[in-house]
């Protein structure tokens, strides 16, 4: 996991030899830092953002001799946690005990793109929240695609939730507002939301996403993102973001990807927090996103 941004940045600090960080040097650190970075699906604009706080914590500074590499490893470390950080947390769990306090549905609608493992990661998260003590209703907003109402009830089935559907081509806004309605009447915690996995691009199609949202008035918009998809996840959730106003982040397959750059590109870009990544294809295989698990892994 991450291996390949671990080992880029790993080599370049390893050749780190300057007793004095003059102006000179940071350049050329700075050229070939940005180089894997970039290299390892970090956006161009966050690489620049990075490498700028790291030569501006680094000028003038003078080193130890012999401690160079560790010294520029960990205000490097510094930069990254600062990106990462920024957006601040959310903690879904207490969340959801508020709501439940209130007697009133947390209500969550997930968005992205077909492919990148939404509709797995909402089932993951019914998982995460049955096994909590909360009620879970499964809403199959994505009224378009083939099997998808199949595909989410399977998942209600495996974990022993609740599900609601109304028929393919149905005002994916109404099956949300039915779903909400039920909620309350039979005093269910959390209500989650499936949509129909669109291009960024098609307009028709957000604007209907934008019904959902408005209709559901959610507590949370949460995109899920592929972080095989590299700067393809930083695009769509900035996209996501002017249409629906997103407001935390799924990244999944995490386990697979070898790069890790996805991670800081939409936590910086999209300015929201990324609440969970997914770690393998079990419903147990989603972890809280922490800034500390995402740096022990690239400077370990």
């Amino acid at each position: 996991m991450f291996e390949k941004l671990r080992a880029g940045l790993g080599g370049i600090l390893s050749k780190v030899t300057t007793k004095d960080l003059s102006e000179k040097d940071l350049d050329e650190l700075s050229w070939e830092l940005q180089l894997v970075l970039v290299q390892n699906d970090v956006a161009l604009p966050i690489a620049e953002e990075i490498l700028a706080d790291l030569k501006k914590s680094l000028t003038g500074e003078k080193v130890q001799r012999g401690h160079e590499e560790e010294y520029i490893r960990a205000k490097l470390r510094d930069a990254i946690q600062r990106i990462l950080l920024a957006p601040g947390s959310i903690d879904l769990i207490k969340l959801a005990e508020e709501k439940r306090a209130k007697h009133e549905p947390l209500k969550l609608v997930f968005v992205g793109v077909n492919g990148t493992g939404k509709t797995t990661s909402i089932a993951k998260v019914a998982n995460l929240l049955k096994n909590r003590g909360f009620s879970v209703l499964l809403v199959a907003g994505d009224t378009f695609r083939a099997g998808s109402e199949e595909q989410l009830q399977q998942h209600a089935d495996r974990i022993g939730v609740k599900m609601m559907k109304h028929h393919y081509g149905a005002d994916p806004a109404a099956v949300a507002y039915d779903a909400i309605a039920h909620a309350r009447a039979q005093g269910v915690n959390v209500v989650l939301i499936d949509t129909a996995g669109r291009m960024q691009t098609d307009k028709s199609l957000m604007e209907e996403l934008k019904k959902v949202v408005r209709i559901s008035e959610p507590d949370l918009v949460i995109f899920v993102g592929d972080s095989l998809a590299g700067n393809d996840a930083l695009n769509q959730a900035t996209e996501y973001e002017k249409a629906v106003s997103i407001s935390a982040v799924i990244l999944t397959k995490t386990d697979a990807d070898s790069k890790g750059g996805a991670i800081l590109s939409v936590a910086e870009a999209v300015k929201k927090p990324i609440l969970y990544v997914g770690t393998g294809q079990s419903y147990e295989d989603l972890q809280p996103f922490n800034p500390d698990w995402f740096l022990s892994k690239v400077f370990p």
